[in-house]
């Protein structure tokens, strides 16, 4: 193994803490989306990513799946069994899902309501 210079040392730090803010920032990215897919859900019947594109900026719409599946493997939103075409114009069109919030998902929001009421009454 080579011995590295300090400036070969430096710039691995570098590396590396770049790579970690960007984990840092990916997961909080994605807890947005997260969020912001089931505030959509509360206010919807049923939902899919075509819905949910144009609300999110850019870097958003990357973290959609990752985010989608992380809600349904929490129980927090589930699939209707239902597709519809993609929007988008990189799918051409194949199906994609259409989304609920669960059971789970609705009490989730339901107590989140209850806490928002509580605090505009105080």
């Amino acid at each position: 193994m080579k011995k590295q210079t300090p400036a070969e040392r430096l710039a691995t730090i570098r590396k590396n803490t770049h790579l970690a803010t960007i984990a840092k920032r990916s997961a909080w990215d994605q807890h947005i989306v997260e969020q912001a897919i089931f505030l959509y859900g509360t206010d919807h019947d049923t939902f899919s990513a075509n819905d949910l594109r144009d609300l999110l900026p850019e870097q958003g719409c990357g973290f959609l799946g990752a985010a989608v599946n992380s809600l349904r493997q929490a129980g927090v939103i589930e699939h209707t069994r239902q597709y519809v075409p993609s929007t988008s114009p990189a799918t051409h069109g194949h199906p994609i899902a259409v989304w609920r919030l669960s059971v789970k998902g609705l009490v989730i929001a339901e107590k989140r309501a209850a806490r928002t009421e509580r605090r505009s009454a105080a």
